[in-house]
């Protein structure tokens, strides 16, 4: 999971990488201002928290696609497939930004 300052996360496949396209990711908005952390629960890394400059503290999972890899159509090399991102909880628990986080 990468963060940005546009209020989103990108998550990335990193098991299959398209040799012009790269590796395959979805993007997901997460809150109002900057995500300046993601963290991945250490005992399932399906599940991670993202932390905001608005205090904000958003928990996802994230579910693997039936078929994790495929063809390219027009050039026949693996690319990967991605699944999706489902949040589970969202709660504003600062007025400051949040810019560390441990499970």
């Amino acid at each position: 999971v990468a963060t940005t300052l546009e209020s989103k996360f990108h998550v990335y496949d990193m098991r299959t990488q398209h040799p012009k396209e790269g590796f395959n990711h979805l993007t997901e908005k997460a809150h109002r201002s900057t995500v300046w952390l993601a963290k991945h629960l250490p005992q399932n890394r399906d599940i991670f928290a993202t932390c905001g400059g608005n205090g904000g503290l958003n928990i996802y999972k994230y579910h693997n696609p039936i078929s994790r890899t495929g063809k390219h159509a027009e050039d026949g090399a693996s690319v990967g497939f991605m699944g999706n991102v489902e949040l589970l909880n969202s709660r504003i628990i600062s007025t400051q930004p949040i810019v560390s986080f441990d499970w």
